[in-house]
C-alpha cells in the first residue's frame, strides 16, 4: 500500500456537495415519506425494513420538515462511498490518478447515484460493503486478524440498514474458501467477528421472529416485480453502471481474477450475480458491490498508462464527458420544468420514448422523480374534504390511505391542515391498526366506490386528485368519504392487511385494502 494522499479527503467532501446541492428539489419520495413515519415510532425493526433507515429520517426532521437535512444523509453517504472505494484503491497500490479515476466513476455511475440520491437502505451499504471487503483484504495482505472484529461491526450496520448484506457475506466467505485465503477463517478472531456481527443484527432479528418474520411476505408478494432474469441481467448491470463507465470495473474484475491474492474477490462478486439472477433479484440490487472493482479497474488502468500522460488526462475527462450528460437522470439537478425539457430534447436526439408505457401521458417516466410529486396537493385535497363534514362527525373520522405512500404523505403534511393520523392495511401500517377508529365514518384515498359499497351503506366521490407528473397510480386519485359501515372496523382489519411494495398493480382483481373477508 503507497502512502495515504489527500485524494480521498478531497473526493468525499466533493461527492458530498454534489448530492447535498443537487437532492433537495422536486419533494420527498414515496419512501422517504415512509421512513419519516416508521421512525417516528421507534422499533427494533418493522414489516419491512431494518431499524436504521427509519430512525435516522425521523431524526433528521427534529427541527422540522426538512428535505434538505432528510437529503444530507445520503450526501453523506455518497461522500463514505467515495472516501471508503479511494482507501480500496491505496490499499490496492494505486496513486494519486487511481483514485481520482476511482472518485470520478463511483460517484458518476447512474445506479450509485441513484442509490445515492434519495434517503434509502441503499445508500449506506454501498459504502458498507466495501468497507468491509478493505477490511478483509488486509487480513488477507497479513494484517491483524482482529481485524474481523470491524468487519463484524461493520456487517452488523449494514444488516440494520439492509437485509441483502447477507448475499455479500456469504459470497465473499464462499470467495476465500475457493481460493487459498481460506486460511484467514481459522482464526479465533474471525469467530469472534461473526459473533459481534449477529450480537448487532440480534435485536432486528429478534423483532422480525416475534411478527412471524412479516419481511419473507413482503419479499415473497413482490417476487417478480419490476425484475429482469437470465442473461439480460448481467447485460442490465453494464447498462445502469453507463457502458463506458463499466470498462473499469470490468477490467478490475478481470484483474482481481488474475491475482492469486485477490481472486476472492471476484469469486464473490460472482457470487452475488449467480444468486441474485436465481432469485429474481432487482438490477440494482448488487450496486454495492460494484466500488471496489472501480477501484481496482482504476488501479490497472493507471499502471496501464504509467507513461502516457496525455492518455491519463484524456480517460479522465473521458469519464467525465460521459457521465455529466446522464446526471440530470438520477440527481434532480434540474428545475422540473428544465427537466422535462432536457429529457425530451434528449429522447430526440437518441430517438429514444420516455413515455410509460402504462399511462403515455405521464410526463416524468423516471418513478424516482414521479414519486416525488404531487404529495403535499394530495394531502391538501383530502384536507379539504375532512374541513367540508360537520365538526361532530369529523371528530370521528378516519382517513384510510390505500397505500402506504398516501398515509406517509398524510402523517407529513398533515399536521399542518389539521389532519389526523392516517390508517392503513399496507406495510407498517398495518401493524400500527385501527387506532381509536370504529370505522363509522372514513376518508378513503384511491379506492374503486364499487367496492367501497361491500361495506359501508353510504359511499360517495368528494373529490379528485390529479397530477400528470406524478405516478400513474397516483393521478386521477378519487377520495371518498364513505358511512354506515357494515361491520365494526376493528372486525375488518385482520382482513386489510397487503405485505408489499407492488403498488402499481391496481385492477379488479387486486385492490390495496379492504380486501373481501375470506
Amino acid at each position: 500500500m503507497r502512502a495515504r494522499t489527500w485524494v480521498p479527503y478531497v473526493a468525499a467532501a466533493l461527492a458530498t456537495l454534489v448530492h447535498a446541492l443537487g437532492n433537495p428539489h422536486y419533494g420527498f419520495f414515496r419512501d422517504e415519506l415512509y421512513f419519516i413515519v416508521c421512525g417516528r415510532h421507534p422499533a427494533l425493526g418493522y414489516v419491512d425494513q431494518p431499524p436504521l433507515t427509519p430512525l435516522l429520517a425521523a431524526l433528521s426532521q427534529s427541527f422540522g420538515t426538512s428535505l434538505f437535512l432528510l437529503r444530507l444523509i445520503p450526501a453523506l453517504c455518497a461522500g463514505l462511498v467515495a472516501y471508503v472505494s479511494c482507501l480500496f484503491a491505496e490499499e490496492l497500490g494505486g496513486g494519486i490518478f487511481a483514485e481520482m479515476l476511482t472518485a470520478i466513476v463511483v460517484t458518476l455511475a447512474p445506479v450509485l447515484v441513484a442509490n445515492e440520491m434519495r434517503l434509502t437502505p441503499d445508500m449506506l451499504e454501498i459504502a458498507l460493503w466495501p468497507l468491509a471487503a478493505l477490511f478483509i483484504l488486509r487480513i488477507v495482505k497479513g494484517g491483524s486478524p482482529k481485524l474481523w472484529l470491524a468487519v463484524g461491526a461493520v456487517v452488523g450496520i449494514a444488516a440494520w440498514s439492509k437485509y441483502s448484506v447477507a448475499f455479500f457475506v456469504v459470497a465473499v466467505v464462499l470467495g476465500l474458501l475457493l481460493t487459498r485465503q481460506r486460511r484467514v477463517l481459522a482464526s479465533l478472531w474471525f469467530a469472534a467477528g461473526c459473533a459481534f456481527g449477529m450480537a448487532i443484527i440480534l435485536p432486528d432479528f429478534w423483532w422480525q421472529a416475534v411478527h412471524h418474520f412479516p419481511m419473507l411476505v413482503v419479499l415473497h408478494n413482490d417476487s417478480g416485480e419490476f425484475v429482469v432474469t437470465g442473461p439480460p441481467f448481467i447485460v442490465q448491470q453494464v447498462l445502469v453502471m453507463n457502458p463506458v463507465l463499466s470498462i473499469v470495473w470490468i477490467a478490475g474484475l478481470v484483474v482481481l481474477a488474475r491475482a492469486p491474492q485477490t481472486r476472492w474477490l471476484a469469486w464473490a462478486y460472482a457470487a452475488i450475480i449467480v444468486s441474485m439472477m436465481a432469485l429474481d433479484a432487482k438490477n440494482y440490487y448488487p450496486s454495492a458491490i460494484y466500488p471496489y472493482l472501480i477501484a481496482a479497474g482504476a488501479v490497472a488502468i493507471e499502471a496501464w498508462t504509467r507513461t502516457r500522460p496525455a492518455v491519463r488526462i484524456a480517460v479522465a475527462a473521458g469519464a467525465l464527458a460521459i457521465s455529466l450528460p446522464a446526471v440530470p437522470f438520477v440527481l434532480p439537478v434540474l428545475p422540473l420544468q428544465n427537466y422535462l425539457a432536457y429529457q425530451n430534447a434528449v429522447g430526440r436526439a437518441l430517438h429514444v420514448d420516455f413515455g410509460l408505457p402504462d399511462d403515455p401521458r405521464t410526463t416524468v417516466p423516471i418513478q424516482y422523480y414521479a414519486d416525488m410529486l404531487g404529495w403535499p396537493r394530495m394531502v391538501a385535497k383530502v384536507a379539504a374534504v375532512y374541513e367540508s363534514l360537520p365538526p361532530a362527525q369529523r371528530a370521528q373520522t378516519a382517513i384510510f390511505a390505500s397505500n402506504f405512500g398516501e398515509a406517509s404523505a398524510v402523517d407529513v403534511y398533515g399536521s399542518a391542515f389539521g389532519l389526523p393520523h392516517a390508517i392503513s392495511g399496507n406495510n407498517n401500517f398495518w401493524l400500527w391498526g385501527p387506532q381509536r377508529y370504529n370505522g363509522s365514518t372514513v376518508i378513503e384515498i384511491n379506492a374503486d366506490p364499487s367496492k367501497m359499497r361491500r361495506y359501508f351503506a353510504h359511499v360517495r366521490v368528494a373529490a379528485v386528485f390529479s397530477d400528470r407528473h406524478a405516478m400513474p397510480y397516483e393521478n386521477n386519485v378519487p377520495i371518498l368519504v364513505c358511512s354506515g359501515i357494515r361491520e365494526p372496523l376493528a372486525a375488518l382489519w385482520p382482513h386489510l392487511r397487503v405485505y408489499g411494495y407492488a403498488l402499481r398493480a391496481r385492477s379488479d382483481d387486486w385492490v390495496v385494502g379492504w380486501k373481501v373477508p375470506v
